[in-house]
């Protein structure tokens, strides 16, 4: 199963039971993060993208890097940590569709899980009457 299909057959419906891109204000978006650099010529060098990243009201929440299903779960762990920091997201997962790692940027804490979060889970401070200042709490899956 490459890439495409690990995505279409695995993530996406994974992502839409936990709510995203269903759930009003939620949606998974591709996003481009820098333009290729100017080669010369009129080239240009790959561009960088985040195969998804899943925002709320706005705010964008998590990158995840997805690397084909034959491939370690960690695979894309530095591409998602990577992402994570140039899009200022709090968290950063990357999956093969089997099993997905989390990374939480602001504890440092790295861990699997067993589902995607609902957005409510990445973004208490979203919700009514919870403040940015309250800690984010680990969700047990």
């Amino acid at each position: 199963m490459n890439e495409a299909e690990t995505r279409a057959e695995l993530i996406d419906p994974a992502l839409k039971a936990a709510g995203w891109g269903t759930i009003e204000q939620s949606r998974i978006r591709r996003e481009l993060i820098v333009p290729g650099r100017l080669l010369g010529h009129g080239k240009r060098a790959p561009s960088e993208s985040a195969d998804y990243v899943l925002v709320y009201k706005g705010e964008k929440l998590a990158v995840i890097e997805a690397k084909k299903r034959d491939l370690p779960d960690t695979e894309g762990v530095g591409q998602a940590k990577n992402y994570a920091e140039k899009l200022e997201t709090r968290f950063a997962y990357s999956t093969n569709g089997r099993r997905i790692y989390q990374i939480d940027r602001h504890t440092g804490a790295e861990t699997y899980i067993e589902h995607y979060p609902p957005r409510p889970t990445l973004a208490p401070h979203l919700q009514p009457g919870k403040s940015l200042e309250r800690p984010f709490r680990h969700h047990p899956l």
